[in-house]
């Protein structure tokens, strides 16, 4: 599908961000409609996010950007288990206390990326 009716849709062609998508009619619909939610989760393992991040985050600024509402998910097990990930050996595991000032750094990053306020605000988890 080349036309795309949806602003959401129009602005990642544009900017390179789609190769593949299941039912893309459907899904430039329903973008269409407006109102849409998207969330990405990512771990507080260090203060802040790395490279590989930046198309997750931008993903979640042009569904912010086109009327939908992103949400962020910060922490959660694999922070907290060390999780391996087809690594040799396990992440240290981390304290509370650390958790907690990795997620400070990270919430500063998707500050200037994603608005906070307003009917579609980004919500952090």
């Amino acid at each position: 599908m080349t036309k795309y009716t949806s602003d959401l849709l129009k602005t990642l062609a544009e900017r390179g961000y789609l190769y593949q998508c299941t039912d893309e009619a459907a899904l430039d619909k329903r973008a269409s409609k407006g109102g849409l939610v998207g969330y990405i989760g990512f771990d507080c393992t260090a203060p802040s996010l790395h490279v590989g991040s930046l198309v997750q985050i931008m993903m979640l600024r042009v569904l912010q950007r086109t009327g939908g509402r992103p949400i962020v998910l910060l922490g959660g097990g694999t922070t907290k288990i060390g999780d391996p990930s087809d690594k040799d050996k396990s992440r240290p595991i981390l304290t509370p206390e650390k958790i907690e000032a990795n997620k400070n750094g990270i919430e500063q990053v998707f500050a200037k990326f994603l608005d906070f306020d307003g009917p579609n605000g980004a919500i952090m988890v």
